[in-house]
């Protein structure tokens, strides 16, 4: 296949209607990559033959870490105490089974383009209850929109358990970055990367019109988002239900991977991420176009000594 636009992925191309028979898709991966080109996600049952049973475990090994939620009660608040875990990857082997899933990395290098892999996960025994957001102010690449989610339900989940929800369409929006709210990004101090860009995703919603939908998911079934989708979790209705899930964060190979809430790519600064797969262990450097670059170091003592005596 000729492409002519490398730089963007192969389903948020322009060219993707064009494309889309060169790209070696089975009928069930043209769905997943035609509703994921259109809608900015798709639904797929994920690909793997044990994830009832990875399930179980990884509830059983992750539910005494949330502080303060008593799972034994079923009437008790499941909303309070801690609410997630960060890359617990890193000590459970079906959370890391299901982050580095070959099937999903195959179908996700298709779609893209480039070969994915995993590079955090979250794990959540209930809604986040989140503001809509897109995970373009946490991470994102260069070239841009090479990165995705996949969020698996862990159990299957009505409307009273706070489930998921975004805005089809969305990921066509404009991506906000500092520039476009107009302040500086390289250096701050932020409590939330993504409280400088609620106001621009409120005005972007009220500007489309657009209308929330959301994922009543059985259990087994995964969402793929893209980079830019406005997406979020819904007021929890019932607080003694939990909305078991996954969340996997996938970047590409060869790009610039960084975190735009803490920059400003105008004036090349950039706060570069150190990133290592989940599926090998082995570092993923930031490149492009094939060179590696360099991410910065803190200023030496000897450096920090000079620019004081210069003043």
């Amino acid at each position: 296949m000729t492409n002519p636009f490398p730089g963007i992925p192969l389903v948020e191309s322009p060219l993707f209607a064009a494309q889309r028979a060169a790209m070696g898709l089975t009928p069930e991966e043209e769905r997943i990559a035609t509703d994921l080109h259109e809608k900015g996600y798709a639904v797929l049952d994920f690909p793997d033959p044990e994830i009832d049973a990875r399930v179980e475990r990884i509830k059983a090994n992750l539910a005494p870490r949330y502080a303060g939620i008593d799972f034994a009660d079923p009437q008790s608040d499941k909303t309070i105490g801690e609410r997630r875990i960060q890359d617990a990857w890193k000590f459970d082997d079906d959370v890391r089974a299901i982050a580095a899933n070959q099937a999903m990395l195959d179908i996700l290098g298709k779609l893209y383009g480039r070969r994915a892999f995993p590079f955090q996960t979250l794990n959540f025994p209930v809604g986040t209850q989140q503001e809509a957001h897109t995970d373009m102010v946490h991470f994102s690449s260069l070239p841009e929109r090479f990165m995705c989610g996949v969020w698996l339900a862990m159990e299957d989940i009505g409307a009273d358990a706070g489930p998921l929800f975004y805005l089809p369409g969305s990921h066509r929006w404009p991506m906000l970055n500092n520039a476009t709210i107009g302040r500086r990004g390289h250096g701050s101090t932020l409590a939330s990367a993504q409280e400088p860009f609620a106001e621009g995703w409120r005005a972007l919603r009220e500007a489309y019109g657009a209308t929330e939908e959301q994922f009543l998911a059985r259990k087994g079934q995964a969402l793929i988002w893209a980079a830019n989708l406005l997406h979020g979790g819904t007021r929890q209705i019932d607080a003694t239900l939990t909305r078991w899930s996954q969340v996997t964060h996938y970047y590409f190979d060869d790009c610039i991977y960084y975190t735009p809430a803490f920059s400003d790519e105008a004036l090349g600064r950039l706060d570069l991420r150190n990133l290592r797969s989940i599926s090998d262990g082995l570092p993923r450097p930031n490149r492009y176009l094939g060179e590696t670059i360099a991410r910065p170091g803190k200023p030496s003592f000897a450096k920090k000594l000079a620019r004081r005596l210069l003043g």
